[in-house]
């Protein structure tokens, strides 16, 4: 047994702490009994550098498709060729509105600590103006993270990169071929750049891109292409945070049953990290028992509720689950 493991078992016993352990072995079970995971990453995951695990995760076969805010999506491909040009705050909570805007002025736009300076996206608009362009012109259309693989997949990218790549969760999800959906791409640093150029008139419109209801199409036929039709456990679902990321994928069942009338099964797991709490009709803190009365999951669906930060709890649970 590896050393984090053991460490968890034995001290990880009660209130939301045993939580963490029966979700992180309810995930090595689903696993290992052929079952696929989805993750649904929102917050800000990939400026924490969750890629450093959930890279391993998926080049380990843990993980088998990704939903996540387009803020992850592209921040990971920022900290790939521009983590040493970051900026960490220590001291974040003392800052005053001089401070802020000291940083503004820098060009250097704060998550929590850590500021991304404005170099590395202007950096990335130049590779992803020239893929749009090219689409555009060949009347090719791709998601927002197959353009990034594709900037990804330019090897004159690779004398910028700053962290080890092994680290990058997209370059691994392009390596294993798995499918990243960005749901409300147009809220994050590259769908407001796509928009501009359009505008601009450096792109003839905003067709080369996918919609939010092609990418939903696309997860559902995934999800009835993997969900095992009874040969192993259904599609799990390892959901980071609350809002888009997650509300986004977990419909594609109840889409499936109760728009298309098709019958599959239901999510076959459910974990969900989130600080937040079920009030006033929060979808981010809704219990997961909330999910059965609109057909995303069934009575018999194992489901783990964590409230704590997902920044401290998941890496333990992938760490867990990886044996480490």
């Amino acid at each position: 047994m590896g050393a984090i493991r053991e460490f968890m078992e034995k001290h990880y016993l009660h209130f939301n702490a045993r939580e963490v352990v029966d979700a992180a072995k309810a995930y090595e079970s689903h696993v290992d009994r052929g079952g696929k995971m989805l993750v649904a990453m929102a917050g800000a995951m990939s400026t924490g550098e969750f890629g450093i695990i959930l890279a391993r995760m998926i080049r380990a076969g843990k993980v088998h498709a990704v939903s996540c805010t387009g803020a992850n999506l592209e921040e990971d491909v920022f900290n790939l060729v521009a983590h040493d040009d970051y900026d960490i705050v220590r001291s974040w909570r003392e800052l005053s509105t001089a401070d802020e805007q000291a940083l503004y002025e820098r060009g250097m736009n704060r998550v929590t600590d850590t500021c991304i300076p404005e170099t590395v996206m202007r950096h990335i608009e130049g590779r992803l103006l020239e893929c749009w362009q090219r689409a555009s012109s060949e009347g090719r259309r791709n998601s927002p993270a197959e353009f990034l693989f594709e900037v990804l997949s330019d090897r004159s990218l690779q004398e910028h990169y700053q962290i080890d790549p092994a680290h990058s969760w997209m370059l691994a999800a392009k390596e294993a071929g798995i499918p990243v959906f960005a749901p409300g791409w147009e809220d994050s640093t590259t769908g407001n750049i796509f928009t501009a150029n359009v505008i601009a008139g450096r792109l003839p419109g905003h067709s080369c891109v996918k919609s939010g209801t092609e990418q939903f199409q696309a997860l559902i036929e995934w999800y009835e292409a993997n969900h095992g039709a009874g040969a192993h456990p259904s599609v799990g679902f390892f959901q980071i945070g609350g809002g888009i990321a997650g509300d986004f994928a977990i419909c594609a069942v109840p889409c499936i049953t109760q728009d298309l009338r098709r019958e599959v099964p239901y999510w076959g797991y459910f974990c969900q990290i989130t600080d937040a709490q079920p009030s006033y009709g929060g979808y981010s803190g809704a219990p997961a028992n909330e999910k059965i009365t609109w057909g995303k999951l069934e009575a018999t669906t194992p489901r783990f509720e964590i409230n704590s930060d997902a920044a401290i709890v998941a890496p333990l649970i992938c760490s867990y689950v990886l044996g480490d």
